[in-house]
């Protein structure tokens, strides 16, 4: 398939769970993949895994969090490439679980550092660039928890509801300069993170509360990211779809 055949494509979080991937659907799909993570060893690994299979990708360390970093990256995705064509910002993390009148206020500015912060920093010098190109398509990585509340977690639902505004605001101010943004919504997705923080009962209450009865996968959320990265979804901006098997339905 060649769906994305030519075009220039950066992934953040690229290193494990839907980062990797999203990176690996944008391979197949025939994009030149730069890939961020801030652990080198998993980003590397992704990009050798792409390469090995005849695709074409680079791998740049990067701390999400920092807007430096963020500059950075599309600074050394455009020499090595010459463009930047398609983003989707998925660095994230979960945070501490306390309730909100005793949550940590160092953990609260972490989470939001990168979940919130994080992807408006990505967006302003992605932005940039591609309206150098004359056009572009980014595709921000938010949550379920964009529309609904996580009790326990509340600056990752004020970070991914955030992510959801900022989403809007930029298709409202880009779409006329052709260039689109979405947000994609996952639900539980059986992920390392998801094996790391919840044992297999836990894992298996949440599964039972989805329509489907099951976990999502990777990959699927992957497949809505290529769809609207894609020019089969080109009437489509501005717009928060979420991926949770029914969770959130019922």
């Amino acid at each position: 398939m060649s769906l994305l055949k030519g075009k220039v494509a950066y992934i953040s979080g690229g290193g494990s769970g839907i980062g990797k991937a999203i990176a690996k659907a944008y391979a197949r799909e025939g994009a030149k993949v730069a890939v961020s993570d801030i652990n080198v060893a998993h980003g590397q690994e992704v990009v050798d895994n792409i390469t090995k299979q005849g695709g074409e990708a680079i791998f740049i360390h990067a701390d999400s969090s920092k807007p430096e970093d963020n500059k950075r990256v599309v600074e050394e995705l455009v020499a090595a490439y010459g463009r930047l064509d398609i983003a989707c910002n998925n660095a994230g993390i979960g945070g501490p679980a306390a309730l909100t009148g005793e949550y940590d206020i160092e953990g609260w500015d972490k989470v939001i550092a990168l979940n919130l912060s994080g992807v408006f920093y990505a967006c302003r010098y992605q932005l940039e660039q591609m309206e150098k190109n004359g056009g572009g398509n980014i595709v921000n990585i938010a949550s379920i928890y964009g529309t609904v509340a996580a009790p326990m977690s509340p600056a990752y639902t004020a970070s991914k509801h955030g992510v959801v505004g900022l989403t809007k605001n930029i298709a409202a101010e880009y779409g006329s300069k052709n260039i689109r943004c979405n947000t994609v919504g996952p639900g539980y997705i059986a992920t390392p993170l998801l094996d790391d923080n919840l044992d297999d009962k836990t894992k298996a209450a949440i599964a039972a509360k989805s329509s489907m009865n099951r976990l999502g996968t990777a990959e699927e959320v992957a497949e809505l990211v290529i769809f609207l990265n894609s020019d089969k979804s080109s009437f489509t901006n501005g717009s928060y779809i979420i991926a949770d098997g029914g969770y959130t339905a019922v």
